[in-house]
């Protein structure tokens, strides 16, 4: 793989059980380019580990008066020399790939689960941590596949040069093969120390990130309560923790890295020490001492490279370990069987994944859209209103209607249904198709609004009727003012539509959702942030677009509900009421408090009237 043929087209299933494994399989899929790193990496640390020797044979030829020996040694030296310079550019090119194409491999690897698991991974995984392993993490991922090869390569080389001076001068190589290995394990006692510093450094700038990303998505309101240097210091506590963590880890590779500069020294102190005194006993030529300085000189730059994969590794493993966390997360695919039971195999990896061997449907389902843990039944063809008395449960219904199953401990309930089909047992792509679901809180992408509204469709509604029965008319003039040519359709959108207001925001995420035109359609709040002359048009808007279509819309507005051809009412995860809204006003007491928002007071108040109401009648 070459970066220009990046992105992969499939950028393959990873190992994410555990750190360690996704590094070891993200280097087993860039076997090729680690290979190719590793040959250019020996002829570049060889040929430096091969200069020694050509200078002992030049020292000697000068000794020996012998010009055909010097040149030989000049001519050699050269030829050392461009390979040297090959090498290192072709390792570095190569080693480079290596490092783009690993990090590519994962950020298609994280894009395509955030595509796969939709809103239920802000649910699962904080958004600060979604954001530090799709950037930083990728990136210290990248340079441990990197530093691989090169390390393999410097480790080989070193073995070679220390085998090669037992061979050549056996009385200075055997000082150099003892204090190899005492140099390579010198760091080791301070390794964990400096990776648990360093986790801790990690833990502190992915809780920084999600703050800063948090306080920014909040900035509005928090200028609306006046709240910003609130959360401003607590920002800047963060960062002065970062500041101090990153400190105290930079401290300790500092002690590491003095290591590896002294040791070195030390050994060719004690090199040069003994070979002067074997060469005033005569046992050994000055050329022979020149050698093995040398060559103990030029392994100081290979031994480098294990201080460089020590680092790598510390960094990047709990870099691995955060990305193999998000990656590990799977939306659970049953069976029809078990999905109606409520029941799945969880595999190795700790989740179900039973996608393989399943018999799914060609076409996507139609029929009534039931949720059997509640028992809620939307008719095919109808608007129905859904009232929950707590708030939360109308999330995690939404999220149950789109096909997720529950990830609170609740995955033992039966999958939701679309006819005869549970959604559970669908591909996602399937599920999606069926059904759609738009969030409390939808998101607008920056681009045009055209961009906006071109999404996978039936074709059976254009952009202007959704537009229109979304009340969009004041949106699309206030666009039509910042495009060039008056088109609204051309103007741009800027990050999550923050240039709109609240409203205008969710009138246009309906609108995304209308042209769909899904066989079944999710509105979770659709309308809580217009106001009620506007709310009750588009509740005519979606009435009408939607008609003979099968539309739930979870609210506890009047007016949507008043319009709705059915409404459920859920108390405690179950339903205790359906009919009419002005039915079930008057007849159901907990659904009127749900609904007009009346307190205990006025509640007695009520409920004392009709009982008079009703005495007086009889």
């Amino acid at each position: 793989m070459q970066i220009r043929d990046l992105p992969y087209s499939d950028p393959g299933v990873p190992d994410a059980r555990s750190g360690p494994r996704f590094l070891l399989w993200l280097g087993r899929n860039q076997l090729g380019g680690q290979l190719k790193s590793l040959a250019w990496g020996l002829l570049h640390f060889g040929s430096i580990a091969g200069l020694p020797y050509m200078v002992g044979i030049a020292v000697e030829a000068v000794l020996d008066r012998s010009g055909t020996r010097l040149a030989l040694a000049g001519a050699l030296i050269v030829v050392l020399g461009i390979a040297v310079a090959l090498g290192d550019t072709m390792l570095h090119r190569t080693a480079v790939t290596n490092w783009i194409t690993a990090a590519a491999r994962v950020q298609q690897l994280l894009a395509r689960k955030t595509a796969l698991l939709g809103a239920a991974l802000t649910r699962r995984v904080a958004a600060g941590e979604v954001v530090a392993v799709s950037t930083g993490d990728v990136e210290k991922i990248g340079w441990f596949v990197e530093a691989l090869s090169r390390f393999a390569a410097a480790a080989f080389t070193v073995v070679l040069v220390t085998i090669g001076l037992l061979v050549y001068q056996p009385a200075l190589g055997v000082v150099v093969a003892v204090g190899i290995p005492l140099l390579a394990i010198a760091v080791l006692p301070l390794l964990p120390r400096a990776t648990r510093r360093a986790d801790f450094q990690r833990e502190k700038a992915g809780r920084a990130t999600e703050l800063a990303s948090d306080t920014v998505a909040g900035l509005r309101v928090l200028r609306g309560i006046g709240g910003e240097e609130l959360f401003l210091d607590r920002y800047r506590r963060a960062s002065q923790e970062v500041r101090t963590a990153a400190v105290r880890s930079a401290r300790m590779w500092a002690t590491i890295s003095a290591i590896q500069v002294l040791m070195p020294g030390l050994l060719m102190i004690a090199v040069v020490w003994h070979g002067i005194h074997l060469a005033r006993e005569g046992r050994i030529t000055v050329g022979e001492l020149v050698t093995v300085y040398s060559a103990v000189m030029m392994l100081n730059y290979p031994l480098r490279h294990f201080e460089e994969i020590a680092m790598a590794y510390s960094f990047s493993r709990p870099s691995a370990k955060r990305a193999a966390r998000v990656l590990s997360l799977e939306r659970t695919t049953r069976s029809a069987d078990e999905a109606a039971s409520g029941t799945g195999a969880t595999s190795d990896k700790g989740t179900e994944r039973l996608d393989e061997g399943v018999e799914h449907p060609s076409t996507p389902p139609t029929g009534d859209l039931y949720d059997p843990a509640t028992g809620l039944l939307a008719p095919a063809g109808r608007l129905t209103a859904v009232v929950c008395g707590d708030p939360d449960e109308a999330g995690r219904l939404a999220e149950r209607l789109g096909g997720h199953p529950a990830f609170d401990g609740a995955a033992d309930l039966p999958s939701v249904r679309l006819g005869d089909v549970p959604l559970d047992g669908l591909p996602l792509a399937a599920a999606r198709t069926a059904v759609l679901v738009q969030d409390k809180d939808p998101v607008l992408l920056s681009g045009t609004l055209s961009t906006l509204l071109d999404v996978p469709a039936s074709g059976a509604v254009s952009a202007a009727e959704a537009l229109s029965a979304a009340q969009c008319s004041d949106v699309l003039d206030a666009l039509a003012q910042t495009s060039v040519d008056d088109d609204p359709m051309a103007a741009h959108l800027t990050e999550r539509g923050r240039s709109l207001s609240g409203g205008q925001r969710q009138r246009l995420a309906l609108a995304r959702s209308l042209v769909t035109d899904p066989e079944a359609l999710v509105l979770d709040e659709p309308t809580s942030a217009v106001d009620s002359h506007t709310e009750a048009r588009v509740a005519d808007g979606i009435r009408e677009l939607r008609r003979g279509r099968t539309t739930v819309v979870l609210t506890s507005s009047p007016l949507i509900l008043d319009r709705a051809e059915r409404v459920v009412f859920l108390d405690e995860g179950e339903v205790a009421a359906v009919g009419e809204h002005r039915e079930l006003v008057h007849s159901q007491p907990r659904y009127r408090a749900v609904v007009t928002r009346e307190t205990d007071d006025e509640r007695v108040t009520v409920d004392t009237l009709t009982d008079l109401d009703i005495e007086e009648t009889a």
